[in-house]
């Protein structure tokens, strides 16, 4: 079995760092635990697990080897399900523990794997706390998916000896900036993985300015297959009256009413759907203001199945969970939320591979990449701020021939860039013992 390096040794310097930052988390957590109850009173979900985030209260669990990985939200949980997939067809009898930060998460894990995997929230990153989720589950070999890095859960696998790989990385600028500033933290941390894979050349280049070794195996999130289910169910949404329709997907605090502020007089449907649940309302007050009788939300027709789109005059919330690709499915061009304020971007990924055409706003830095690599290949445009979205969008919609078109590089785009999540698991699999 690859064991990971050789013990690491902090530094006076990085111990110190490090012992700081414990007792910032131990100070905090009366706070953590306030922002729980805050949170829980907008999302009753997050009132679930809360011991777990402690170091308390785990399930009780089943015996032989396991494989942690970690998935903080929806986006990595999502992308997680190749390698579940895999670990699991590889190794019969293997057991796979999913943590998630979330609530969301948690439902998403949920959804895709039922009782065929383990799961729990991770605690937060104190000593105590880490320490005995990882002598509870006892697992065999770690996956970090993406940015997670906690320094004491990495240095508390460290010291079980047990593997801890990071996958599917990245590191912005943005990010590589923020990192400099607590390299005694984030230096002995990264020293500790091994192996870790990026998602491109360019993040794994910033890795190695943190003094990282890591390899690149491309963006796995181009490996995760819309359901058919979904698909068909958004196909079933749209209009009958055979409008247009474009989505605003995953936006954030600030860019739904700049979208609405732009949004022109249009028999074209709008449909627009939140990144984050707990601004639903906030966000139905503003489509309620700006249509009146002509805005529908999705939740009100939850359960029927029905067609969310049809007789809607002018404007959809998309406030459910978990059906994303239906709202990609409805739409024939996507403004992508996240990038028309500073907030780096969401995933195009999921909108190509079902081959509907992204204009993207200009911050797009958490998927640089993968945003300017769909530009070139004609699947998305890049435009300067939510007026020009609206316009170009509306122009994509409206036009059969250059939505088609686009729609089949989208396409392209997105099938040629699968297969990391072969080349992870070529790197993980020796790890639970599973010889190449």
């Amino acid at each position: 079995m690859i064991r990971i390096a050789d013990r690491v040794t902090e530094t006076p310097r990085q111990r110190l760092a490090r012992g700081l930052y414990s007792a910032g988390w131990y100070a905090g957590a009366p706070l953590a635990a306030a922002y729980l109850l805050w949170r829980s009173l907008r999302q009753p979900a997050y009132r679930r697990g809360w011991s777990n985030r402690f170091g308390l209260g785990y399930p009780a669990t089943g015996s032989g080897s396991l494989v942690w990985i970690h998935a903080v939200s929806v986006g990595e949980t999502m992308a997680a399900r190749p390698l579940v997939e895999g670990l699991l067809a590889a190794r019969p009898g293997l057991r796979v523990l999913l943590t998630h930060m979330t609530p969301t998460g948690v439902e998403t894990g949920e959804r895709l794997f039922g009782d065929r995997v383990e799961r729990c929230l991770l605690p937060y990153d104190m000593p105590h706390a880490v320490a005995a989720f990882l002598r509870h589950y006892d697992p065999v070999a770690g996956v970090l998916m993406e940015t997670e890095l906690w320094p004491n859960l990495v240095a508390a696998a460290d010291a079980r000896g047990m593997p801890l790989a990071l996958v599917n990385a990245r590191l912005s600028a943005r990010s590589l900036a923020k990192a400099r500033r607590i390299l005694a933290l984030v230096m002995p941390a990264l020293a500790r993985l091994d192996p870790v894979i990026a998602q491109t050349e360019g993040d794994a280049m910033r890795l190695a300015e943190l003094g990282c070794n890591a390899g690149v195996a491309g963006n796995i999130k181009f490996d995760v297959h819309p359901d058919p289910a979904l698909v068909d169910r958004g196909r079933r949404w749209r209009p009958a009256d055979a409008r247009p329709v474009v989505l605003a997907a995953s936006t954030r605090d600030g860019e739904e009413a700049l979208l609405l502020d732009a949004w022109p007089r249009t028999d074209t449907l709008l449909a627009i759907v939140p990144r984050h649940p707990q601004r639903f309302e906030e966000v139905a007050g503003l489509m309620q203001r700006r249509f009146g009788a002509g805005f529908a939300r999705r939740s009100a027709g939850q359960g029927a199945d029905r067609g969310a789109g049809q007789g809607v005059a002018s404007a959809l919330l998309g406030d459910s969970m978990g059906e994303m690709p239906a709202y990609y499915a409805m739409a024939d061009v996507a403004i992508l939320g996240g990038s028309l304020e500073p907030f780096g971007g969401q995933n195009l990924i999921e909108a190509c591979a079902l081959g509907v055409p992204v204009v993207l706003g200009p911050h797009t830095f958490n998927f640089a990449q993968a945003a300017e690599q769909a530009i070139e290949a004609g699947a998305a445009l890049r435009v300067a701020d939510a007026g020009e979205a609206v316009r170009a969008a509306l122009e994509i919609a409206g036009d059969p021939v250059r939505r088609k078109r686009m729609s089949a590089q989208a396409l392209a785009f997105a099938g040629a860039h699968r297969g990391a999540s072969e080349r992870i698991l070529a790197q993980l699999l020796p790890l639970v013992g599973v010889p190449l």
